[in-house]
């Protein structure tokens, strides 16, 4: 597979060798609000290497991308038409198989008030401003903007085949080189699953034979981009053909343990459906008061599925009938039911906050009142309702329930749905070589879910990742339920079975998992560490850039090089068949430095006007001791000192026009611009460690391992219940951690020599430090707390961190790793960190160690000793 291929490469030449080849040009042109992900930077270098250095590229070339639903597709593609954009590609066309998804993705694509807009408002590659512009055809189409073609499969199958005036042709695709979209690309492989069954003639009437034969292969440039999260690897013919085509593979199953979806949790009940819907409706109101307590603004949506266009009528118009006559008697009915389940702490929550169920039914009146609840079906869309469907994280935007059959099984992109309630109970599965297959209903399901799982970003604090999960180490934490999707069925053991085992294959559920408990021991709770003992912690905070008294010290260069253009202009002989070129005028080159306080303060101003990062406010936060614009023009510690080389025909770069003055200038302060924000940190970590008491630091909690992994990470050499060192009940972790506990159990006869109170610590997100130069949030795995007595007692803190051989750098170490920057906090630490607790009897003092790694075990070791032995 052409994935495997380039995972080869990535293992010779670093995890780094794709993600950094995403330039600067094409990220700062993409919406700030989208940060990309490590993923995809990962599969839009493969892109870039691809089409710019892989030997076995073809001609036309056509690529997959393998992406789970939610991974952010439609962002891989706007970028891929910026990247294409600057290797000379105009004429786009995006295609897929459901108007739907042409209106949301017309939206992100052209319409900069949306709040799922791909770009930046300006496009802009160098000086020159691109537009995104949409177009029927290409004939008129201006070759310097990008310009896309929006279409069903099944539109621009009739538009090639029964044509009409000004609409495209397949003559066109000869002559312009032209890269073809295709979102949920699984529909344009129906071909390649039935081309043994199809005869000739059928072959050339279907869509995919005009997408692959009437379009793509009429040009040698042409590009085909295909996007699905659904690929039937199993289907011998789709695997062979797409064998040299998957360029990047990122399933379900990886996206969910990257915690960047929900988990699912699967709730029967055997209720009639409405008391079914009813049950969700104050499992999503209890949803939205939980993160309500924590400022978190959400608005939880349900959707409510039925069989049939019919049935959903008939549900939608019993459920309103429903919450309009609800009794406090319905609520019991559900309450009396809750044993074991949510919904138990959902009432215990109702009870402890006084919520009384006639408080509870005036607010899901007002919440799911008929205007807050929306009817869809193929019959009755309309704009209006796909606005809003569109929307539904808006703030604006009050829709609580949606009642559908199929129309949101793809393209559906919504973060806040946090409920699906399935109305009806049926199976469409049968008997294949004695095992039972899930049917294609049951699979639209699985489907839908894995678009629901899609995690509703937050943050409770700024160091925190606003799009991962949080709480996957914290089981019983009351936040999970805005992290859980709860897919709502009847009481039928076959189906939950069925619908279990589609979701663990298309990797949304973990095949299975273990709870396991993380307590601190008794014995430890009677100890003086755990009783008046405290952990040192420091604060991010916003960098105050104190000691930047100039450009130098925010690490920018003072000399630059420009080069005019020469002017010059070359005439061809083009039937002299000895390719004769008319000399043109010789132009005489030259160099000349310039200060740029030669140009004048009102040329200079006139380029700084024109970039947002020079207002006032923006430049003081970089540069706080400047009082003035007018002193960052004219000082020499600022723009006054800067120089730049200037080459070009001598006869122009004497006498520099206005116009070219100012290029020079905007050239000149982009680069500055670009320097200040990226060599200084927009955060710091204090050198302050405050002291926080340990018992609330650390406490008991309740962990989730996949069955899997259980084992590989399960410690057997070390007995840890019968170490009075070990503060924790158990342990759970990597192979270089369990080394590390080997160690420190070999060393722990030697540290009693000289400490009279030793504990080791897991920190299982219970705290995060943050380094000095930028405040990047670090969670050390491990924190050991000694204690010696001499005249005054003497306690030390000390962050360990196992890490293994996959983080190393070229060299073997860590030093230049991507993880190195904290290894160089935990030795700077010793140093650097002070402490907020000054006592006359306690002398504290905080340190870190080089990352502990078994190859590298005896570096570890001397560290250990020279900082702790000695």
């Amino acid at each position: 597979m052409l994935y495997e291929t380039f995972n080869s490469i990535k293992e010779s030449f670093g995890v780094d060798y794709f993600t950094s080849r995403v330039g600067d040009e094409i990220v700062q042109n993409l919406n700030p609000k989208f940060e990309l992900r490590e993923y995809q930077k990962e599969a839009l270098g493969r892109f870039d290497f691809y089409f710019s250095e892989f030997q076995k590229r073809k001609f036309p070339a056509q690529l997959l991308f393998h992406m789970a639903t939610g991974s952010g597709k439609t962002l891989i593609m706007a970028t891929n038409i910026l990247q294409l954009y600057k290797q000379g590609y105009r004429n786009f066309i995006f295609f897929v198989n459901s108007v739907n998804i042409i209106e949301k993705t017309r939206d992100n694509f052209l319409n900069p008030q949306s709040e799922k807009y791909l770009f930046v408002p300006k496009i802009k590659f160098g000086e020159k401003e691109v537009l995104i512009k949409e177009v029927q055809n290409f004939e008129a189409a201006n070759s310097e903007d990008i310009n896309i073609l929006f279409t069903t499969i099944q539109g621009l199958h009739i538009r090639l085949n029964y044509p009409k005036e000004n609409a495209l042709t397949y003559e066109e695709f000869e002559s312009k080189d032209t890269v073809l979209i295709s979102d949920e690309a699984h529909h344009l492989q129906t071909l390649t699953k039935s081309k043994l069954t199809q005869t000739e003639e059928e072959e050339k009437r279907s869509w995919e034979y005009t997408i692959i034969k009437g379009i793509f292969e009429r040009n040698p440039k042409n590009i085909l981009l295909e996007f699905t999260a659904t690929i039937d690897l199993g289907n011998q013919g789709i695997k062979q053909k797409y064998e040299d085509k998957i360029i990047f593979q990122y399933d379900l199953k990886q996206f969910r343990l990257d915690k960047y979806s929900k988990e699912i949790e699967v709730l029967q009940a055997d209720l009639e459906s409405v008391d079914r819907a009813l049950q969700a409706v104050i499992l999503s109101q209890y949803r939205r008061k939980t993160a309500e307590r924590r400022k978190i603004r959400l608005k939880p949506v349900i959707l409510f599925k039925s069989k049939s266009i019919k049935e959903s009528k008939d549900n939608y118009d019993g459920f309103l009938t429903k919450i309009k006559n609800l009794k406090s008697r319905d609520i019991q009915e559900i309450y009396s039911r809750t044993k074991g389940t949510v919904l138990e702490r959902v009432f215990n929550y109702f009870e402890r906050k006084n919520i009384t169920f006639d408080n509870l039914i005036k607010e899901l009146q007002e919440d799911f009142s008929e205007e807050k609840c929306m009817l869809l079906d193929s019959e009755n869309v309309d704009e209006e309702r796909q606005l809003k469907l569109n929307s539904l994280e808006n703030k604006n935007n009050e829709i609580r329930a949606i009642f559908a059959v199929n129309m949101l099984n793809e393209g559906w992109d919504v973060l806040n749905l946090f409920d699906i309630v399935r109305l009806y109970d049926t199976r469409d599965g049968n008997w294949v070589h004695g095992k039972y297959k899930p049917g294609n209903t049951t699979m639209g399901e699985a489907q839908l879910i894995g678009r629901g799982a899609r995690y509703f970003p937050f943050q409770l604090d700024a160091a925190e990742d606003s799009y991962k999960r949080k709480f996957d180490e914290d089981i019983e934490n009351e936040l999970r339920v805005i992290e859980t999707l709860h897919y709502h069925s009847s009481h039928n053991p076959d189906y939950i079975t069925e619908i279990k085992s589609a979701l663990t294959e298309m990797g949304i559920l973990p095949e299975k998992y273990v709870q396991k408990d993380l307590f601190i021991k008794d014995s430890f709770k009677e100890t003086e560490f755990w009783k008046e003992g405290v952990v040192f912690i420091n604060d991010r905070v916003q960098n105050p850039r104190t000691e930047v008294f100039s450009l130098q010290d925010a690490k920018i260069e003072k000399s630059y090089k420009y080069e005019l253009k020469t002017g010059e202009v070359r005439e061809e002989i083009i039937f002299d068949e000895t390719k004769r070129l008319k000399s043109p005028k010789e132009v005489v080159r030259g160099k000349i430095v310039y200060k740029v306080s030669d140009f004048g303060e009102n040329v200079i101003r006139s380029a700084l006007d024109k970039l947002e990062f020079y207002k006032f406010e923006t430049l003081k936060r970089y540069f706080p001791h400047i009082k003035s614009i007018k002193e960052f023009i004219s000082s020499n510690d600022y723009l006054g000192g800067i120089e730049i080389e200037v080459l070009g025909p001598k006869t122009k770069i004497n006498e520099l026009t206005p116009v070219e003055k100012l290029k020079l200038l905007l050239f000149l302060s982009k680069k500055i611009a670009e320097q200040a924000r990226t060599n200084t940190s927009e955060f710091v970590g204090t050198e302050l460690f405050k002291a926080r008491m340990l018992r609330d630091v650390f406490r008991d909690k309740k962990i989730k391992i996949d069955i899997d992994d259980l084992q590989r990470k399960e410690l057997e050499e070390v007995n840890l219940a019968e170490k009075d060192w070990y503060a924790q009940s158990g342990f759970y972790g990597t192979e270089e951690e369990k080394s590390f506990i080997k160690f420190i159990d070999e060393f722990i006869a030697r540290l009693r020599q000289k400490y009279s109170d030793i504990a080791l610590l897991r920190n299982e997100k219970f705290f995060q430090i943050f380094d000095f130069d930028e405040g990047r949030p670090f969670e050390p795995d491990f924190i050991m707390i000694l204690k010696k007595r001499n005249r005054t007692i003497s306690i030390y803190q000390i962050f360990i961190e196992p890490k293994g051989d996959q983080f190393k750098d070229s060299q073997g170490k860590f030093e230049n790793s991507k993880e190195g920057w904290k290894q160089k906090f935990l030795l700077e630490m010793e140093k650097k960190a002070d402490t907020d607790l000054k006592l006359e009897n306690k002398h504290f003092k905080l340190m870190g160690l080089p990352f502990y790694n078994e190859k590298l075990k005896r570096e570890f070791e001397e560290a250990f000793e020279n900082k702790i032995l000695t």
